[in-house]
């Protein structure tokens, strides 16, 4: 295991270095004039100001000019700066980050539990209209796209019941707790401000279940033929003759035989929505690496793209080996090879 761990952790950088040269070569490749966020419509006129525009940012080197310039300053930490708001782009996406591992999080809970719950529920139900129920709300979940759903969702439960919030992470005029952690929850019980949390959990509730669902029907898919598979098993008949009641079977043998390779289902899942979560973030007007990404790609903020890219892949890397290393220690008859 340690060797196995040695080596996926030595072949990262050699992966990450992969994303930013492909990277890079889109950058070359897209039309538009990133001068365009940098400067004004009528500075644009002016040759001297383009030039000096372009000395300052470094756009008058070629591709592999500012390629190897950015390699260089990247092992130093620094990821340049973003042409639209000016700051470091390591600031502002460290600065970010919290609010989606926020969001992601509380939609892997929603995602997997609803997930989970479904397929138990169809497996034990099999055939009878709760399995159908169950595998038709599983089906809404996987099929929707996310942007649809979240529109759709947030025009009903806001905008026509009002019985939950708008946009953001709090209310308009509610006061941003002291940020410690990132996570507004997290930050507004450390606060001692009980109210501010439960406004915090409250604007958390629906954009998190709109990611969430998105993965819930995957989940419940892969559950329900695991359960179906082995409530057949000698062993369980065994529990069964040994005088265990059914919730006892289900949940003690069955369903512990079936997470070991939900697993990993769950944690590329993780992967996808810290990756994939531009659109709900745009629609709720979440300020995480999504909307931030999104700004940067209409102003062709080429730092920034580069930046959010850069430590959306190491995210996904290091999730997916802590999802390896967890689905061997769960699973002990499996041995990295």
């Amino acid at each position: 295991m340690t060797g196995y761990i040695l080596r996926r952790l030595l072949a990262m950088p050699f992966l990450i270095l992969g994303i930013i040269t492909l990277t890079f070569a889109l950058t070359s490749v897209t039309r538009g004039d990133p001068l365009a966020g940098i400067i004004s419509d009528r500075q644009m006129t002016n040759p001297e100001v383009v030039a000096a525009a372009k000395a300052r940012w470094g756009l008058d080197k070629s591709l592999p000019e500012r390629y190897v310039t950015y390699l260089g300053n990247l092992m130093s930490g620094d990821m340049g700066t973003s042409f639209i708001t000016r700051r470091p782009v390591a600031q502002d996406v460290m600065a970010r980050l919290p609010a989606t591992l926020e969001l992601v999080t509380a939609a892997m809970i929603f995602g997997a539990g609803a997930g989970i719950t479904l397929g138990v529920v169809a497996a034990v139900w099999r055939n009878t209209i709760v399995d159908h129920l169950a595998r038709l709300l599983a089906l809404i979940g996987a099929s929707i796209p996310v942007f649809w759903m979240g529109l759709a969702l947030l025009y009903l439960f806001s905008v026509q019941w009002g019985v939950l919030p708008g946009p953001g992470r709090l209310d308009p005029r509610a006061t941003t707790p002291p940020q410690v952690t990132g996570f507004m929850t997290l930050d507004t019980l450390i606060a001692g401000d009980l109210r501010l949390f439960g406004n915090a959990l409250y604007h958390l509730l629906l954009p998190a279940g709109v990611l969430g669902w998105s993965v819930a029907g995957t989940i419940s898919r892969l559950v329900r033929a695991n359960m179906i598979e082995i409530l057949h098993r000698e062993f369980i008949t065994t529990a069964r003759a040994k005088g265990a009641g059914e919730l006892r079977v289900v949940l003690r043998h069955a369903l512990r035989n079936t997470l070991v390779p939900t697993l990993t289902v769950i944690g590329y899942s993780f992967a996808y929505l810290l990756t994939g979560a531009v659109l709900t973030e745009t629609i709720f007007s979440w300020p995480g690496m999504g909307s931030y990404a999104v700004s940067a790609a209409r102003g062709l903020d080429y730092p920034a793209i580069i930046g959010v890219t850069i430590v959306g892949g190491v995210i996904f890397l290091i999730t997916n080996l802590v999802t390896d290393i967890a689905y061997v220690i769960a699973n002990p008859r499996v041995r990295p090879g």
